[in-house]
């Protein structure tokens, strides 16, 4: 598929078939995740494949939605503040940045592979840990239900067009 109607493509789902992908699709997904780019290669990240059913219970109580609870696997993507690279000039940490690009191409992969995502923030991250028993240095970011979407066409997108956000040589 040609990258500008990948990314077209690419929609948040909210409903997938009740089936366990193979381990193949899902490193097929997990290595675009590996391959993205990081400041100073750090790769300040770790994913944890979620599809233990009691994990998953637990996962749903963090990010409580219904759609959410029929989800058969996640991918929760983690920060390593202790390892990513910090800006000299005024030590901005760019985890957040390495994870977003890293989480990017996963969504990116599985649209591809004709698989759904659904990029998850609000959630609370004190039980998502507690669940996955993370070490104190990591930090779960992102929650991203992966599987078969239930409905095949994308909705319409709104977004905002190229001159309502675009500045040419500053403001």
């Amino acid at each position: 598929m040609d990258f500008k109607p990948l990314i077209e493509a690419r929609y948040s789902v909210r409903k997938y078939k009740p089936e366990i992908l193979s381990d193949e699709l899902l490193n097929e997904v997990l290595d675009a995740g590996r391959m993205a780019p990081t400041a100073v290669n750090k790769q300040p990240f770790v994913f944890v494949v979620v599809n233990d059913p009691d994990k998953l219970k637990q996962l749903h109580e963090a990010y409580s939605r219904d759609w959410f609870s029929q989800v058969l696997q996640v991918i929760v993507i983690c920060g390593d503040h202790k390892t990513a690279w910090k800006r000299s000039v005024d030590g901005k940490d760019h985890t957040d940045i390495d994870l977003a690009i890293a989480t990017d191409h996963m969504t990116l992969r599985a649209t591809e592979l004709e698989l759904g995502t659904c990029w998850v923030c609000n959630f609370d991250p004190a039980k998502v840990s507690k669940t996955l028993n993370l070490p104190g240095h990591l930090e779960p970011a992102v929650l991203l239900p992966i599987g078969r979407p239930e409905e095949v066409e994308a909705p319409p997108k709104r977004r905002k067009t190229l001159s309502e956000m675009v500045v040419f040589n500053g403001y």
